[in-house]
């Protein structure tokens, strides 16, 4: 990989800052610059600290999410996740302790002391997750203090995720801090036990269009319980039973991969990477925990499911492919993980991908992104607009899979857009999700509007 350095006619050059951040696969080798800051100035499509945060915790379905900040915080966040419960609707609410220029200004632990009094005595939740951002770390609110007294006020977990914005240009600060939000909650009290089971975890999975729900189904058909995900349709109750799984999975790696390092370190609990985005994912995935397990008829049961799904799932991923070959994509997305499920995804359909990225990627996922993609590939850390569209204009991108920032983007310069954000209602999971990605691709990417476009300005308009 190198410096991508040629540019189009009338193309502004890239921010200097940022060229380590932007290469192409096959001019040379070398490491890509990521996992620090964003520039500041860039407008990069990173998410905030406290929406980093926001996004992990959220789906705890009977928890309270209180926002301790202005109401901008909390209306921005509020639903952000696409994620579907069995039972509570608690996390749907948004709470906020709506902070004023008098709070500001004198502080806001009293504001939020009673705004936690209000919420226990009015909903009973069990747990309060309280979030601080901005303003509350400048002005320098001790919410963790605020909060302890809280929890043994109502003798319940009121747990502060400390996840101020101005920390850090970096979304990954958020998913630190809400991780040490979660290891707060399910540490073993003193004197509490938890049972050893032969369950496991499911971690990074947010169970967006009820994707936990399809994986579990497999999972019970082949003889294997999911203890508790991280954290789509979990419970506080459910939480707290962590410690007993015997194997945590890691989808989501960003978020949690952390937590798995955490838990295998304080309680000596294996995990292990897995992906059930996509045929061939989902069927690695599958092999790999059976295997784990190494009980004969789970092996045979995984193998059974495995072919009767991929009899179903060949034929039509075969139809798309022909309809599909020699269309060229782009890909930015928030993890690394997810990039690679759908480049997998992409090159099954005989797709060629001309421009990934990613908001959160560490220099070893970039280097497994590479190893999956063509010389020429532009492979982008942390992108900002300016860049996004400077490369879909010059490599003629046919359409684009990413994240609802990216949408209006693509479309405003007549490019195709697949929706892989983490608020999206579909399920994407599993054999059934790699029907419904394709068939999302091929409306997307063969739609006759793209043609007519392309005998139009509308592609030459700058922004």
């Amino acid at each position: 990989m190198d410096t991508y350095c040629s540019q189009p006619a009338g193309a502004e050059a890239y921010i200097e800052d940022r060229k380590d951040s932007i290469l192409t696969k096959g001019k040379s080798k070398g490491n890509i610059s990521c996992s620090s800051d964003s520039l500041a100035g860039a407008v990069s499509q990173r998410a905030c600290v406290y929406c980093g945060a926001r996004v992990v915790l959220n789906p705890v379905t009977d928890a309270v999410h209180l926002v301790h900040g202005p109401i901008g915080c909390a209306a921005f966040t509020w639903d952000i996740r696409g994620s579907l419960s069995s039972g509570s609707e608690m996390y749907r609410n948004s709470f906020s302790t709506d902070m004023k220029e008098r709070d500001i200004i004198f502080g806001g632990e009293q504001k939020l002391a009673a705004c936690i009094d209000e919420i226990v005595a009015k909903y009973a939740p069990p747990a309060v997750f309280v979030y601080s951002t901005c303003v509350v770390g400048v002005i320098g609110d001790d919410i963790i203090s605020v909060c302890k007294e809280a929890s043994l006020r109502h003798n319940i977990d009121v747990i502060p995720v400390e996840s101020s914005g101005f920390k850090s240009g970096n979304k990954i600060v958020g998913y630190r801090a809400a991780a040490d939000a979660l290891l707060k909650l399910i540490t073993p009290k003193d004197g509490v036990h938890i049972e050893p089971t032969r369950k496991l975890n499911f971690l990074g999975e947010y169970n967006l269009g009820g994707e936990k729900w399809v994986v579990e189904r497999y999972l019970k058909e082949i003889g294997i319980e999911i203890n508790v995900a991280f954290t789509g349709d979990s419970t506080v109750a459910a939480l707290k039973q962590a410690p007993g799984a015997c194997l945590n999975l890691v989808q989501c790696t960003g978020s949690m991969h952390y937590v798995a390092m955490k838990l295998e370190q304080t309680f000596g609990t294996p995990y292990m990477d897995v992906n059930f985005f996509g045929a061939e994912n989902t069927t690695e995935s599958l092999r790999k925990i059976a295997d784990f397990y190494g009980d004969e008829d789970i092996k045979r049961r995984t193998e059974a499911l495995i072919e009767r799904e991929s009899s179903h799932v060949r034929p039509v991923i075969e139809k798309y492919r022909k309809k599909l070959a020699g269309k060229r994509a782009a890909i930015y997305v928030g993890g690394a993980f997810k990039a690679a499920a759908i480049i997998r995804q992409l090159k099954e359909l005989d797709v060629e991908i001309v421009l990934t990225g990613t908001q959160t990627g560490k220099k070893e996922e970039y280097e497994n992104l590479s190893g999956m993609l063509s010389e020429g590939t532009v492979i982008i850390d942390d992108a900002n607009p300016a860049e996004l569209e400077r490369f879909l204009r010059e490599k003629d991108v046919d359409f684009m899979a990413g994240g609802v920032k990216e949408r209006f983007l693509a479309y405003k310069l007549g490019v195709g857009f697949v929706d892989h954000n983490h608020d999206r209602k579909d399920c994407l999971a599993g054999f059934e999700g790699a029907v419904k990605f394709a068939r999302e691709v091929h409306t997307t990417a063969c739609s006759p509007v793209w043609k007519h476009l392309k005998n139009t300005s509308v592609r030459d308009v700058r922004l």
